[in-house]
């Protein structure tokens, strides 16, 4: 089984069609950790910004795809989007793996959450894989035998290029979205 994760695609068309034909095609699963239409008011508008047609691709994806809701995500997305958009978390219960996923934030001022935030999420749905987005960094950090995973953004990169993670067999990986470089690696017990 192979599992495609992706965070922050913010309305850009070009990145999520590049995630899903690229390193995470023939995915069984996308989890999408949120901000997915709206560019947000303090983000630049991605190059090709276009919600509409991003959620009839969402929409018409191959597989599965599990949304959660984002900061920057609104009530109304759900009028375009197929998937029902999970907010504050969805619990992925899959082949004995227990997968959390958030956008990543808490509060009116939408700090993000910490380690120790993601860490109690983990042990009150007794979880081996937490999976959060928001902050537009990848990472990829194992933590009291937590696995913490930011896919990091597709579109708005805080650094280098955009990125997913992809969960093939109990390999975890977090690549570019060209699907040419292996940024981080984790083996995962199934």
């Amino acid at each position: 089984m192979k599992i495609g994760f992706v965070s922050d695609t913010h309305g850009c068309v070009e990145s999520w069609r590049r995630a899903v034909t690229g390193p995470l095609a023939g995915a069984d699963l996308i989890i999408h950790t949120g901000d997915v239409l709206y560019h947000g008011p303090r983000n630049p508008i991605p190059a090709t910004y276009n919600p509409p047609a991003l959620a009839e691709m969402i929409n018409s994806a191959p597989c599965p795809v599990i949304l959660c809701r984002g900061n920057c995500d609104a009530v109304v997305d759900q009028l375009l989007l197929r998937w029902p958009v999970q907010e504050p978390y969805a619990l992925v219960y899959l082949n004995g793996l227990t997968i959390i996923a958030t956008h990543g934030y808490k509060g009116e001022k939408q700090e993000p959450l910490t380690e120790d935030d993601l860490l109690e999420l983990a042990r009150l749905y007794r979880s081996r894989l937490v999976v959060c987005g928001h902050s537009h960094a990848w990472r990829l950090k194992e933590k009291e035998g937590v696995i913490l995973l930011n896919p990091g953004s597709t579109s708005l990169p805080k650094e280098g290029p955009g990125t997913v993670a992809r969960l093939e067999g109990n390999k975890l990986q977090v690549v570019t979205l060209d699907g040419e470089q292996v940024l981080a690696e984790k083996e995962i017990a199934l």
